[in-house]
């Protein structure tokens, strides 16, 4: 058994779909579970439709019209006006204008699973039904039947002892399934995220419930680089990396791969190749362990949109063991997740991913004992396996807000020269 990840790239048009389906095709006699992510940015629209839902928005209307519109141009592009998939598809956005016609609760974090799992919902559903009219014979699995997690609503984890038996049962017999990512079920039955990019994530626990011999993730670049293309022009391709150097670039922010992934292909030592869905056979990279001794050259992880913020005790006194106490309830109490932390005498530091709301619900509980400065609009650049020049060729005239440097890793909070 074999697991294959597409992610929202690789599904953004009729054409790369068709792609999509070439490359499953030519792996059709194996036993084969496909995984795909909701369409190219539609996750972040759902994401703006939630946030007009939970305000109330006159908007909120219009943001559904684009979403609808964006998947019928796909729908008309691969399929007759007498498919049936227009009318499953029609099925889940009447689901979702019914949830928006009821009032929102209180719970910012469970509204947002309730309405974007519909992205990849509704791609699955599109894939599974071209898959089939190209008469490729397939399964379409709602995973949210079958995977369970816990009710961390927006980054669940998967409680994998409830969920091992019914994944078990579901992909038992040989074939090839669609099922979707980033998304589960809790214990109650309501809607789960596991996260951002949380689709590999996905594709990993089945690997592992499953004891699969792989797991390839599609991207639209030939594998793990140096850096993104999109940032650095001179860029590297990676052949090979250890699972302990992917869970380093995944936990700095590495996009190739999410953060959850590699632990459960590790547990079970199952390769991860990471391939182009362009030019599907080339190698790629493969993420597994080895004897040998890997040199790599610097590898270059940009985090945009951050907020630096450094807190400092009212009364002067140090920065002690309380005070961190206090500081790690709260940030844990907002859901908050610290991409980087300095310490002094009288101040620590912290850089997190700006999320408005949450911010204001950290800075809200602090301050009320601590002095808190903040700074937003900011870029954390980790580079492993540092040089001083590649150090000097990120920094170039940008102001350094905070700076961190260890043995193979070295991490620069920056302030472009054109902010505000």
């Amino acid at each position: 058994m074999k697991i294959f990840k597409f992610g929202g790239a690789s599904l953004q048009n009729a054409t790369y779909i068709k792609n999509v389906a070439d490359i499953i095709q030519k792996h059709s006699h194996e036993h084969l579970i496909v995984v795909v992510s909701a369409m190219a940015k539609i996750t972040n629209e759902l994401e703006k439709l939630h946030r007009s839902y939970m305000m109330q928005s006159n908007h909120t209307n219009q943001i559904l019209k684009n979403i609808i519109s964006f998947h019928n141009i796909i729908l008309q592009d691969l399929f007759k006006p007498t498919d049936e998939v227009h009318d499953t598809v029609n099925n889940c956005f009447c689901f979702l204008k019914k949830k928006l016609l009821q009032p929102p609760c209180s719970d910012y974090d469970f509204e947002y699973d309730q309405i974007v799992i519909y992205g990849e919902l509704i791609s699955s559903i599109i894939v599974f039904h071209y898959l089939r009219s190209r008469g490729i014979d397939t399964i379409w699995i709602d995973i949210r039947s079958v995977l369970k997690t816990n009710s961390n609503y927006r980054d669940a984890d998967i409680l994998f002892d409830i969920s091992m038996s019914e994944v078990r049962k579901k992909f038992y017999d040989k074939g090839i399934y669609i099922c979707q990512g980033f998304i589960g079920s809790d214990r109650s039955n309501n809607n789960t995220t596991l996260g951002r990019e949380g689709s590999d994530y996905t594709a990993a626990a089945l690997a592992h419930i499953l004891d699969a011999q792989s797991v390839t993730i599609w991207k639209d670049v030939p594998g793990v680089l140096t850096a993104d293309p999109r940032i650095i022009s001179h860029v590297q391709k990676l052949d090979r990396i250890t699972y302990k150097e992917a869970i380093e670039l995944a936990y700095y922010g590495a996009q190739v791969i999410h953060p959850k992934t590699i632990k459960p292909l590790q547990n079970k030592n199952i390769p991860l190749f990471v391939k182009s869905f362009f030019n599907p056979d080339e190698k790629g990279t493969i993420v597994q362990d080895t004897n040998e001794k890997i040199d790599l050259p610097p590898i270059f992880i940009h985090k945009f949109n951050q907020a630096l913020i450094s807190i400092m005790p009212k009364d002067f006194s140090f920065i002690e063991e309380h005070n961190l106490s206090t500081i790690f309830k709260n940030l844990s109490d907002a859901k908050i997740k610290v991409n980087m932390m300095q310490q002094s005498a009288v101040s620590f530091s912290v850089c997190v991913d700006y999320e408005e709301q949450r911010l204001h619900k950290f800075l809200t509980a602090m301050q009320k004992d601590f002095d808190v400065l903040y700074n937003i609009g900011l870029t954390l650049i980790t580079i492993r396996h540092y040089t001083d020049e590649a150090i000097n060729s990120v920094v170039n005239n940008n102001k350094i807000m905070l700076k961190e440097i260890s043995r193979k890793t070295a991490r620069i909070v920056i302030k472009t020269v054109n902010s505000n």
